[in-house]
């Protein structure tokens, strides 16, 4: 659990700095991965 949450806060920095850089290809492909992770965050926590 700790590690998808690391890499979530990993993805959401990155996210922003290609935001701030205007790179929107590459911002919405972190957002894709962040939604990943939080699916998988989600999963764990029913579990």
């Amino acid at each position: 659990m700790k590690a998808q949450v690391e890499n979530y806060e990993t993805k959401k920095n990155s996210a922003l700095n290609f935001m701030k850089n205007g790179q929107l290809n590459a911002y919405f492909e972190a957002l894709v991965e962040m939604n990943n992770y939080k699916k998988l965050m989600f999963t764990v926590c029913a579990n």
